[in-house]
């Protein structure tokens, strides 16, 4: 989890997963809103600025997605894309994909 714990903006998280490449992760998570970078930036394929800044190794930057929730974003939405991502992850992980 990036970022500090108390001073966040509201509805955005980041995570990094270390082994998974970011974009791979993005691409197999067909079902949720999810990106690899900032949303002014969201076509580079670039780690994201913020989190280097952030002192967040490059290897684990490109390994992190961002998930913004919004107005009707729901429990359940929550609770479905923390089961795809953990599916996903764990896929990725034990078969050595990256």
């Amino acid at each position: 989890l990036h970022g500090h714990r108390d001073a966040r903006v509201p509805g955005i998280i980041n995570v990094g997963f270390a082994g998974v490449d970011g974009e791979t992760l993005l691409l197999a998570l067909d079902d949720l809103a999810v990106s690899t970078g900032s949303a002014c930036s969201s076509a580079s394929v670039d780690p994201s600025h913020v989190l280097t800044g952030m002192g967040v190794p490059r290897a684990l930057a490109h390994a992190s997605i961002r998930f913004s929730l919004g107005r009707y974003s729901t429990e359940a939405d929550v609770d479905h894309a923390g089961r795809r991502v953990s599916e996903v992850v764990t896929h990725l992980q034990t078969r050595g994909i990256s």
